[in-house]
């Protein structure tokens, strides 16, 4: 009996598991899959294209990453209430979030002269690169608003256990987005300036049918929406701590890829277009592995609110087997198809060459890279923020101090080595602790 039912209880949160995770994998990719084809756009003008719209997407990446604890406080917390039954705290959740957004917003429209510059200086933009990057930056910006909106709207939504709106949503933008930039760069003849166009239309379009979407299918739940509870300060401050820990989480985690990046600019306009180019391997990578984290998201919040420790602990198993399977065939795909994935970012032969010899490295990343993004959807959904943001801080730590004492700073090939140590680093603290503190995580 016993044996039955456990083998009910894997094969119920398996489904759960992969009804979350598919839609979650296949709108995953089609965000890298946006900046392939910006990258594939400048590919065919210059490497310098290649290197300011790289450069350009980092900012903006290191920008909205650093607010990705909008989406992700939203997925907890929502997926906790979801679990309770409780739809005053559901819709609650969504208000609190948008708020934020929108005032988050409003100050970089506000302070964007001042973002932006310091930007440049921060990730040694000079030379031909500045023009283009200025021009992109200052067109790009005015989608924040959208963006930040989306990001509550999509954490929402896989808080409430619903994958599918995301994924429609994803895919339509991107498809916008695409064929927007398209049409800027190859019919309309502009640069980096058509495809920060593209972005910036393609947001304001999908964060309209994200609210029709919401409105379409939860309008039921605004009756709970309750003025009142907007004003009592408790509930502001939890949220407010918790979001400003995974804060500092991801800033330290986007200071780490932006000083990849901006090492990669010191070491010559082609280290940046190879690292430039070899990153949206990584990006395809982490955003299908993210596709189990952020389902491990939404499960783990909900049985944490059913405060259902044997389904918390299939779970985490599940994910864990989920993701390596996929992070395993992610690595044979790189090592046999690499060189020719690398033609779809560029026709330039000494880009090619250059770029070759560092395939293994986008090979090797994603086996150890996995078990750090399983980590953090299992912190998410337990918002377990002060410990996963103190995880970062000593993984943080410990990249600068192994890539500046152990190695050759001016090699590309430390750099890369000390990003896949930094990812090991991660994993191997947040295990640490949870083995210490299990479910009690703060």
């Amino acid at each position: 009996m016993a044996g039955r039912l456990i083998a009910g209880r894997t094969l119920k949160i398996n489904r759960e598991m992969l009804a979350l995770a598919i839609p979650n994998i296949i709108s995953n990719i089609s965000l890298p899959l946006l900046g392939t084809v910006d990258t594939a756009l400048m590919g065919r003008l210059s490497d310098v294209h290649i290197g300011a719209v790289g450069i350009a997407s980092m900012i903006f990446n290191f920008l909205y990453w650093n607010f990705g604890f909008l989406r992700m406080a939203t997925t907890g917390f929502t997926a906790q209430f979801f679990g309770k039954g409780d739809q005053t705290g559901q819709i609650m959740q969504l208000s609190r979030g948008l708020m934020v957004a929108l005032f988050f917003a409003m100050l970089f429209l506000v302070f964007q002269s001042m973002i932006g510059e310091t930007a440049f200086v921060l990730m040694n933009v000079e030379g031909d690169l500045l023009p283009l990057v200025r021009e992109y930056f200052f067109i790009r910006i005015w989608d924040v608003p959208a963006t930040l909106a989306l990001f509550v709207i999509m954490g929402w939504f896989f808080g409430m256990q619903n994958s599918l709106y995301p994924l429609y949503l994803t895919i339509f933008i991107n498809t916008v987005n695409i064929g927007l930039s398209y049409y800027f760069v190859m019919v309309d003849g502009r640069g980096a300036d058509g495809v920060a166009l593209g972005t910036l239309l393609a947001q304001y379009i999908g964060v309209v049918a994200g609210l029709g979407l919401l409105f379409f299918r939860y309008r039921y739940m605004f009756v709970h929406f309750k003025v009142s509870l907007l004003k009592q300060f408790r509930n502001w401050l939890h949220f407010a701590r918790v979001n400003s820990d995974i804060f500092l989480r991801t800033l330290a985690l986007t200071l780490v890829f932006a000083f990849f990046y901006a090492q990669s600019a010191d070491m010559g306009a082609m280290v940046l277009a190879v690292n430039v180019i070899l990153m949206h391997f990584v990006n395809w990578m982490s955003y299908g592995i993210d596709g189990f984290a952020y389902a491990t998201e939404s499960l783990v919040g909900k049985y944490k609110g059913r405060e259902s420790k044997e389904d918390l602990d299939k779970t985490i198993s599940l994910s864990f087997l989920w993701s390596g399977a996929l992070a395993i065939a992610c690595a044979l795909v790189y090592w046999i198809y690499g060189p020719l994935f690398l033609r779809i970012f560029t026709d330039v032969e000494e880009v090619l060459e250059a770029a070759r010899p560092y395939l293994l490295f986008v090979a090797v990343l994603p086996l150890v890279g996995f078990w750090s993004y399983v980590w953090d959807g299992i912190y998410i959904g337990l918002t377990a923020s002060k410990t996963m943001r103190n995880a970062m801080a000593l993984a943080f730590a410990g990249f600068f101090a192994f890539f500046y004492l152990l190695g050759d700073t001016t090699s590309n090939n430390w750099l890369w080595i000390s990003l896949m140590s930094f990812l090991v680093f991660r994993a191997a603290i947040q295990y640490l602790l949870f083995r210490i503190y299990g479910y009690e995580l703060k």
